[in-house]
């Protein structure tokens, strides 16, 4: 299995679910990070067809596919897991839903003035969160602040004082991961506002952290062990000659206390 990092709780646990599924196929795994970079991403490819391996897993696609598409010339079997990208088969939950729970909750609590911290444009996790909370906002009649960031703590905190200094009277932000959340957290701390009651927040991936921070986050639940267990299965059925559907799995809205009704003035 390839993965931007595994020092990321979110693909740590996805990988869990594919070692575990291995195991109950009679397959070994390992695991290689690629730091989302496509020179790294061919070198850890080609490591792992030198130990002949039967097929492979990414958890690191890019949109544009130019990589997948090199894999596939070569008649490698491989599924995606988390991310989608081109025609290929892969399991990820359906993060444009996820986005959408987010924004309609937001709406629900009042919240008009709202940034988006979306991630890396060229993965299909930031954007399909990000669309889906815009797009709900959009039907509302409601632009959206938007700025991409990198998928943590810090690039979280960089884009949230960018959000905040481009609309000082932001009410809530959604960042499209945990990682990114905990820094919008700071940033807005830093800025010397409340978070949770100056400015709404809400990640996404419901990591362990999400329910243990000193303000609870409220975060979107994806089903990450199951997502690796289910890309660890197509791939088995790849390896048998078939040819699997994608899966898209369903998240949920965990509610916490970093999200609270818009206080008005009077």
């Amino acid at each position: 299995m390839l993965v931007p990092r595994l020092s990321d709780m979110v693909l740590a646990t996805i990988y869990e679910g594919v070692e575990d599924a291995g195991a109950r196929n009679g397959l070994a795994t390992f695991v290689m990070n690629t730091y989302d970079r496509p020179a790294e991403q061919r070198a850890r490819i080609d490591l792992a067809l030198s130990r002949h391996v039967d097929g492979l897993i990414l958890g690191d696609a890019h949109r544009d596919a130019v990589v997948l598409d090199e894999v596939a010339a070569r008649g490698v079997p491989f599924v995606l897991v988390s991310r989608y990208a081109s025609k290929y088969p892969s399991v990820t939950c359906d993060d444009y839903l996820g986005g959408r729970l987010v924004a309609e909750h937001f709406l629900d609590l009042g919240h008009v003035k709202v940034g988006v911290v979306a991630g890396e444009p060229f993965a299909s996790t930031g954007v399909d969160r990000s669309s889906g909370f815009v797009d709900t906002y959009r039907k509302a009649g409601i632009e959206v602040l938007t700025v991409n960031s990198a998928f943590d703590a810090r690039g979280g905190h960089e884009a949230a004082e960018y959000l905040i200094k481009q609309a000082p009277n932001l009410t809530a932000i959604f960042a499209v991961n945990d990682f990114a959340a905990i820094g919008v957290l700071g940033a807005v701390r830093d800025a010397g506002l409340r978070p949770g009651r100056d400015v709404a927040v809400a990640g996404y991936n419901d990591t362990q952290l999400a329910a243990e921070l000193p303000l609870p986050l409220t975060s979107v639940r994806s089903p990450l062990h199951t997502m690796g267990t289910r890309a660890l299965e197509l791939l088995v059925s790849v390896l048998r000659g078939q040819n699997p559907s994608s899966e898209r799995l369903a998240p949920e809205l965990v509610i916490r206390e970093s999200t609270l009704p818009l206080v008005r003035n009077s």
